[in-house]
């Protein structure tokens, strides 16, 4: 018993710690994949730091590239890419779980906790039932995906190329990914082709709704069918601040941007709205938005997703929890509160922390690339809140940063996939408890 228990002491690793290591392991696994010439169209070695770049993009599912996916990379690094993003959009420890329940082992208490804080689940009972209904779901999804893109990619790029592309964005839509291989003849130009396409448009944006909004909420739906009175307040929160970030922009962007356009705008404008917040597929130029528009979406890709989804960014629950406690506050309310739910005040904190930690990295990333590169603040804003949201949405710039800048950039979109949080708590991986505590001070806020 004590030989056990030494045994265990030796191996222990936090969850925070093992995400953190099973992210970069992946990493720089498809790092040295991608380097091989044979993942190349020209057959010729890939530099350690494009692949490096490459291979954390895929797999914190941000969408940012720096090389042409459709005409860089070979059919074998097309599909390295697609694995990498599957990886990473189901997590490190969904897929050790998974592989685990293959080989008919369960899951011990350790890997049941780590699979709670990865689904951002709320208790640890039926978490393996979660797990499974995870996988069956995703499976689900990406097939009926491809099989609605199939519709229309294989009359244009013929059977098998058709069959390819509709397989490699179906996983990447509902990872939400925003990697694409529609660049063969308009560099990086996304799925602007597709525009006013009614099927395309309507896949890729259910397909990222149903990565982006959690595991969890879809287990609620399935548990309690659309008695929204039954889900648990966490889904309760996440639906409405999802609709909410969905709906509002979209009529901004229909009717400042896209004023013009009759039924295409009303896609266009949906489109943009749902694909800022998570995802990076665009179906118009960027370049071309004004001002205004740029720091919307600036805004939705901080924000990002929902919490235990495919999607990264401070989460729809941070930002209402934020939102909530202003509001408290305003009112003279001793607590925050959700659907007649009082929040505790751990909560807050963490989430006023991941806010603090994200604006500040967000900005201070933006200004280092201005000052290295002598690039206008606002386009490096952009690119800093795309790539920490992990969405991929890109005015241009991302291909021509230099050294320093393209490493900023890893950097936000590792920390933007595993969490903010994850990172420094795996740093401190141990609690301690202060038994003493300091007289109160009071300071004036405000």
């Amino acid at each position: 018993m004590n030989r056990a228990k030494k045994r265990l002491r030796k191996k222990h690793i936090s969850t925070f710690q093992f995400t953190i290591l099973g992210f970069a392991g992946v990493i720089l696994g498809g790092c040295f994949l991608l380097m091989l010439p044979v993942s190349s169209k020209s057959g010729s070695f890939t530099s350690f730091w494009d692949a490096l770049f490459t291979s954390t993009s895929a797999v914190c599912v941000t969408g940012l590239v720096v090389q042409n996916t459709a005409t860089y990379w070979s059919g074998f690094g097309q599909l390295v890419i697609l694995l990498l993003i599957m990886a990473g959009g189901m997590g490190v420890i969904t897929i050790r779980a998974g592989l685990l329940i293959l080989a008919g082992r369960k899951p011990d208490l350790a890997q049941r906790s780590a699979m709670q804080d990865n689904y951002a689940a709320l208790k640890l009972i039926g978490i393996v039932n979660l797990m499974s209904f995870i996988l069956k779901v995703s499976l689900g999804v990406v097939f009926l995906g491809a099989v609605c893109f199939a519709f229309e990619f294989i009359p244009r790029f013929g059977f098998f190329k058709g069959l390819w592309f509709s397989a490699f964005h179906s996983v990447s839509a509902f990872c939400n990914a925003g990697f694409d291989l529609m660049g063969s003849e308009i560099p990086y130009s996304s799925l602007m082709g597709f525009s006013g396409n009614v099927i395309v448009n309507i896949t890729v944006m259910l397909l990222i709704i149903i990565g982006g909004i959690g595991f969890v909420t879809w287990y609620d739906i399935k548990e309690y069918g659309f008695n929204f009175k039954k889900y648990g307040i966490q889904t309760k929160v996440i639906l409405c601040t999802s609709a909410a970030l969905i709906f509002f922009p979209a009529v901004f962007f229909f009717a400042y941007e896209y004023g013009g356009m009759g039924q295409e705008a009303f896609l266009c404008g949906l489109f943009q709205s749902v694909t800022a917040r998570t995802a990076g597929f665009n179906t118009t130029d960027l370049t071309l938005f004004s001002e205004g528009s740029i720091m919307i979406m600036i805004v939705l890709m901080l924000i990002g997703g929902s919490p235990g989804s495919t999607a990264g960014g401070m989460k729809t629950t941070t930002i209402s929890v934020l939102v909530k406690s202003a509001f408290s506050v305003f009112k003279r309310k001793d607590s925050t509160s959700f659907f007649g739910r009082r929040i505790s005040d751990d909560i807050v904190k963490n989430a006023s922390a991941t806010f603090f930690m994200y604006i500040t990295l967000f900005l201070t990333g933006a200004i280092i690339i201005s000052c290295v590169e002598g690039l206008p603040l606002m386009s490096c804003l952009f690119e800093t809140a795309s790539a920490i949201g992990t969405v991929g949405l890109s005015l241009g710039l991302t291909p021509e940063l230099g050294f320093v800048s393209r490493l900023i950039l890893i950097f936000l979109m590792f920390l933007g996939r595993v969490g903010g949080l994850t990172l420094v708590y795996a740093a401190v991986s141990t609690k301690k408890r202060n038994l003493a505590e300091y007289p109160k001070g009071k300071i004036t806020v405000g």
